[in-house]
Protein backbone atom coordinates (compact mmCIF):
# COMPACT_ATOMS: atom_id res chain seq x y z
CA UNK A 1 0.00 0.00 0.00
CA UNK A 2 1.90 3.14 -1.38
CA UNK A 3 1.68 6.89 1.17
CA UNK A 4 -1.54 8.14 -0.80
CA UNK A 5 -3.57 4.94 -0.45
CA UNK A 6 -2.81 4.99 3.52
CA UNK A 7 -3.38 9.12 3.41
CA UNK A 8 -6.41 8.49 1.40
CA UNK A 9 -7.62 6.00 4.49
CA UNK A 10 -7.01 7.71 6.87
CA UNK A 11 -9.16 10.23 5.34
CA UNK A 12 -11.74 7.98 5.92
CA UNK A 13 -11.75 8.30 9.31
CA UNK A 14 -11.60 12.19 9.01
CA UNK A 15 -14.82 11.82 7.25
CA UNK A 16 -16.54 10.28 9.87
CA UNK A 17 -15.15 12.54 12.21
CA UNK A 18 -16.80 15.91 9.97
CA UNK A 19 -20.35 13.98 9.99
CA UNK A 20 -20.11 12.99 14.06
CA UNK A 21 -18.62 16.92 14.54
CA UNK A 22 -21.19 18.67 12.78
CA UNK A 23 -23.53 16.69 11.02
CA UNK A 24 -22.57 17.09 7.32
CA UNK A 25 -19.40 18.21 5.46
CA UNK A 26 -18.15 14.00 5.29
CA UNK A 27 -18.77 14.10 1.00
CA UNK A 28 -17.17 17.59 0.77
CA UNK A 29 -13.98 15.42 1.68
CA UNK A 30 -15.22 12.12 0.20
CA UNK A 31 -15.78 13.06 -3.19
CA UNK A 32 -12.10 14.81 -3.53
CA UNK A 33 -10.37 11.56 -1.49
CA UNK A 34 -12.14 9.32 -4.18
CA UNK A 35 -11.24 11.16 -7.24
CA UNK A 36 -7.53 12.98 -6.37
CA UNK A 37 -6.15 10.01 -3.99
CA UNK A 38 -7.98 6.88 -5.14
CA UNK A 39 -8.26 8.50 -8.95
CA UNK A 40 -11.58 7.05 -9.69
CA UNK A 41 -13.41 8.74 -12.14
CA UNK A 42 -16.20 11.97 -10.48
CA UNK A 43 -19.66 9.59 -11.22
CA UNK A 44 -18.63 6.90 -9.66
CA UNK A 45 -17.24 8.97 -7.19
CA UNK A 46 -20.56 10.68 -6.45
CA UNK A 47 -22.13 7.17 -6.09
CA UNK A 48 -19.15 5.68 -3.77
CA UNK A 49 -19.82 8.87 -1.41
CA UNK A 50 -23.85 8.70 -1.42
CA UNK A 51 -23.05 5.20 0.12
CA UNK A 52 -20.19 5.98 2.78
CA UNK A 53 -21.97 8.62 3.50
CA UNK A 54 -25.39 7.03 4.01
CA UNK A 55 -24.39 4.38 5.93
CA UNK A 56 -22.11 6.54 8.77
CA UNK A 57 -24.66 9.12 9.19
CA UNK A 58 -27.14 5.99 9.88
CA UNK A 59 -24.96 5.30 12.85
CA UNK A 60 -24.59 8.62 14.03
CA UNK A 61 -28.07 8.90 13.84
CA UNK A 62 -29.38 5.89 15.33
CA UNK A 63 -27.25 7.51 18.95
CA UNK A 64 -28.78 11.00 18.04
CA UNK A 65 -32.72 9.15 18.11
CA UNK A 66 -31.90 7.50 21.43
CA UNK A 67 -30.66 10.62 22.84
CA UNK A 68 -33.87 12.48 21.25
CA UNK A 69 -31.74 15.23 19.65
CA UNK A 70 -33.85 14.84 16.67
CA UNK A 71 -36.15 17.28 15.12
CA UNK A 72 -38.59 14.52 13.74
CA UNK A 73 -41.02 16.74 11.81
CA UNK A 74 -38.85 18.78 10.32
CA UNK A 75 -37.25 16.04 9.16
CA UNK A 76 -40.19 14.25 7.70
CA UNK A 77 -40.91 17.69 5.85
CA UNK A 78 -37.32 18.00 4.15
CA UNK A 79 -36.89 14.78 3.64
CA UNK A 80 -39.86 13.37 1.58
CA UNK A 81 -39.15 15.74 -1.21
CA UNK A 82 -35.42 15.17 -1.49
CA UNK A 83 -35.72 11.79 -1.42
CA UNK A 84 -37.93 11.84 -4.60
CA UNK A 85 -35.91 14.49 -6.20
CA UNK A 86 -32.59 12.20 -5.54
CA UNK A 87 -33.59 8.99 -6.60
CA UNK A 88 -34.87 10.21 -9.89
CA UNK A 89 -31.99 12.57 -10.06
CA UNK A 90 -29.11 9.59 -9.92
CA UNK A 91 -31.34 7.23 -11.90
CA UNK A 92 -32.01 9.09 -14.57
CA UNK A 93 -30.83 12.68 -15.25
CA UNK A 94 -27.14 11.79 -14.68
CA UNK A 95 -26.89 8.91 -16.91
CA UNK A 96 -28.89 10.98 -19.70
CA UNK A 97 -25.85 13.54 -19.68
CA UNK A 98 -23.46 13.84 -22.23
CA UNK A 99 -19.72 12.67 -21.93
CA UNK A 100 -18.89 15.93 -23.16
CA UNK A 101 -21.41 18.71 -22.31
CA UNK A 102 -19.86 21.64 -24.30
CA UNK A 103 -17.11 21.73 -27.02
CA UNK A 104 -16.19 24.55 -29.03
CA UNK A 105 -12.73 24.79 -30.71
CA UNK A 106 -10.68 23.94 -27.73
CA UNK A 107 -12.97 24.89 -25.34
CA UNK A 108 -14.41 22.16 -23.93
CA UNK A 109 -16.96 21.17 -20.62
CA UNK A 110 -16.92 17.37 -19.50
CA UNK A 111 -19.33 15.55 -17.29
CA UNK A 112 -17.13 15.38 -14.91
CA UNK A 113 -15.56 18.79 -14.81
CA UNK A 114 -19.28 19.96 -14.68
CA UNK A 115 -20.02 17.85 -11.48
CA UNK A 116 -16.68 18.94 -9.96
CA UNK A 117 -17.44 22.45 -10.52
CA UNK A 118 -20.93 22.44 -9.66
CA UNK A 119 -19.60 20.54 -6.54
CA UNK A 120 -17.19 23.41 -5.77
CA UNK A 121 -19.74 26.50 -6.42
CA UNK A 122 -22.27 24.80 -3.86
CA UNK A 123 -20.03 24.55 -1.57
CA UNK A 124 -19.07 28.13 -1.70
CA UNK A 125 -22.42 29.36 -1.70
CA UNK A 126 -22.89 27.43 1.37
CA UNK A 127 -20.17 28.78 3.00
CA UNK A 128 -21.00 32.16 3.21
CA UNK A 129 -24.54 31.40 4.36
CA UNK A 130 -23.45 29.58 7.39
CA UNK A 131 -19.92 32.05 7.99
CA UNK A 132 -22.60 35.15 8.01
CA UNK A 133 -25.56 33.97 9.44
CA UNK A 134 -26.46 33.41 13.28
CA UNK A 135 -28.36 30.80 14.68
CA UNK A 136 -31.53 31.59 16.65
CA UNK A 137 -34.19 29.54 19.21
CA UNK A 138 -37.60 28.75 18.76
CA UNK A 139 -40.52 26.18 18.74
CA UNK A 140 -40.31 23.67 16.83
CA UNK A 141 -43.85 23.20 16.15
CA UNK A 142 -44.48 26.97 15.32
CA UNK A 143 -41.19 26.88 12.97
CA UNK A 144 -42.90 23.77 10.82
CA UNK A 145 -45.73 25.21 10.40
CA UNK A 146 -45.13 28.76 9.24
CA UNK A 147 -42.02 27.73 7.38
CA UNK A 148 -43.18 24.43 5.87
CA UNK A 149 -43.02 25.30 2.27
CA UNK A 150 -39.90 27.08 2.31
CA UNK A 151 -38.14 23.95 3.96
CA UNK A 152 -40.15 21.71 1.07
CA UNK A 153 -38.75 23.58 -1.33
CA UNK A 154 -35.38 23.50 -0.03
CA UNK A 155 -35.57 19.87 -0.34
CA UNK A 156 -36.59 19.72 -3.25
CA UNK A 157 -33.37 21.45 -4.56
CA UNK A 158 -31.31 20.04 -2.31
CA UNK A 159 -32.46 16.70 -2.87
CA UNK A 160 -31.74 17.75 -7.35
CA UNK A 161 -28.10 18.77 -6.23
CA UNK A 162 -27.05 16.05 -3.83
CA UNK A 163 -27.97 13.91 -6.56
CA UNK A 164 -26.52 15.93 -9.14
CA UNK A 165 -22.91 16.10 -7.07
CA UNK A 166 -22.87 13.19 -4.97
CA UNK A 167 -23.11 14.69 -1.82
CA UNK A 168 -24.79 14.06 1.31
CA UNK A 169 -25.71 17.52 1.41
CA UNK A 170 -24.91 18.33 4.87
CA UNK A 171 -23.23 21.51 3.84
CA UNK A 172 -26.81 22.39 2.60
CA UNK A 173 -28.95 20.92 4.94
CA UNK A 174 -27.54 22.41 7.82
CA UNK A 175 -27.74 25.98 6.36
CA UNK A 176 -31.65 25.20 5.85
CA UNK A 177 -32.21 23.87 9.25
CA UNK A 178 -30.71 26.72 10.81
CA UNK A 179 -31.85 29.64 8.26
CA UNK A 180 -35.12 28.32 7.41
CA UNK A 181 -36.56 25.84 10.66
CA UNK A 182 -34.75 28.04 12.94
CA UNK A 183 -33.22 25.08 15.22
CA UNK A 184 -30.53 25.46 17.13
CA UNK A 185 -26.83 24.49 15.86
CA UNK A 186 -26.32 21.32 17.62
CA UNK A 187 -29.76 20.11 17.13
CA UNK A 188 -29.77 20.88 13.05
CA UNK A 189 -26.35 18.78 13.13
CA UNK A 190 -28.53 15.65 14.25
CA UNK A 191 -31.27 15.95 12.19
CA UNK A 192 -29.43 16.73 9.62
CA UNK A 193 -27.53 13.33 10.03
CA UNK A 194 -30.93 11.84 9.72
CA UNK A 195 -31.57 13.65 6.39
CA UNK A 196 -28.42 12.73 4.87
CA UNK A 197 -28.75 9.03 6.03
CA UNK A 198 -31.63 8.28 4.21
CA UNK A 199 -31.48 10.73 1.41
CA UNK A 200 -27.93 9.41 0.63
CA UNK A 201 -28.57 6.01 0.48
CA UNK A 202 -31.76 6.47 -1.55
CA UNK A 203 -29.69 8.04 -3.94
CA UNK A 204 -26.88 4.96 -3.80
CA UNK A 205 -29.76 3.06 -5.07
CA UNK A 206 -30.44 4.94 -8.35
CA UNK A 207 -26.29 4.39 -9.01
CA UNK A 208 -26.35 0.23 -8.43
CA UNK A 209 -28.12 -0.35 -11.23
CA UNK A 210 -25.91 2.22 -13.83
CA UNK A 211 -22.17 1.29 -12.02
CA UNK A 212 -19.92 -1.24 -11.31
CA UNK A 213 -19.90 -1.51 -7.73
CA UNK A 214 -16.35 -2.58 -5.88
CA UNK A 215 -17.57 -3.68 -3.01
CA UNK A 216 -14.88 -4.71 -0.98
CA UNK A 217 -12.84 -1.57 -0.80
CA UNK A 218 -16.21 0.57 -0.25
CA UNK A 219 -17.17 -1.39 2.63
CA UNK A 220 -13.82 -0.94 4.35
CA UNK A 221 -13.72 2.42 3.31
CA UNK A 222 -17.23 2.79 5.07
CA UNK A 223 -15.78 0.38 8.31
CA UNK A 224 -13.23 3.42 8.97
CA UNK A 225 -15.70 6.53 8.08
CA UNK A 226 -18.07 4.95 11.41
CA UNK A 227 -15.16 5.24 13.44
CA UNK A 228 -14.37 8.56 12.51
CA UNK A 229 -18.13 9.03 13.47
CA UNK A 230 -18.12 7.79 17.28
CA UNK A 231 -14.78 10.06 17.98
CA UNK A 232 -16.92 13.23 16.02
CA UNK A 233 -19.81 12.89 18.30
CA UNK A 234 -17.60 12.81 21.41
CA UNK A 235 -16.13 15.45 20.79
CA UNK A 236 -19.20 17.55 19.63
CA UNK A 237 -20.21 17.45 22.91
CA UNK A 238 -17.64 19.40 23.89
CA UNK A 239 -17.62 22.20 21.80
CA UNK A 240 -20.21 25.25 21.34
CA UNK A 241 -22.67 25.46 18.61
CA UNK A 242 -22.08 28.80 17.50
CA UNK A 243 -18.25 27.67 17.36
CA UNK A 244 -19.01 24.49 15.15
CA UNK A 245 -21.07 26.77 12.53
CA UNK A 246 -18.46 28.85 12.18
CA UNK A 247 -15.97 26.69 11.83
CA UNK A 248 -17.86 24.34 9.31
CA UNK A 249 -18.39 27.44 7.50
CA UNK A 250 -14.24 28.23 6.80
CA UNK A 251 -13.95 24.36 6.19
CA UNK A 252 -16.24 24.40 3.90
CA UNK A 253 -15.08 27.97 1.67
CA UNK A 254 -11.40 26.59 1.96
CA UNK A 255 -12.44 23.33 0.36
CA UNK A 256 -14.13 24.74 -2.71
CA UNK A 257 -11.50 27.30 -3.72
CA UNK A 258 -9.04 24.26 -3.47
CA UNK A 259 -11.70 22.05 -5.93
CA UNK A 260 -11.86 25.51 -8.47
CA UNK A 261 -8.06 26.02 -7.86
CA UNK A 262 -7.49 22.09 -8.94
CA UNK A 263 -10.03 21.57 -11.58
CA UNK A 264 -9.39 24.88 -13.27
CA UNK A 265 -6.06 26.05 -12.84
CA UNK A 266 -3.54 23.27 -11.57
Amino acid sequence: MDTISIIGYVSAVVIGLVLGLIGGGGSILTVPVFVYLFHINPVTATAYSLFLVGITSLVGTIRNLRQKKVAVKTAAIFSIPAFLTVYATRAFVIPALPEVLIAYKQFEVSKDLFIMLVFALIMLFSSVSMIRSKTTKENEDKVVRNRSFWIVVEGTVVGFLTGLVGAGGGFLIIPALVLLAKLPMKQAVATSLLIIAVKSLIGFLGDVQNSVIDWNFLLFFSVLSVVGIFIGQFLGQRIKGERLKQLFGWFVLIMGGFILYKELIA
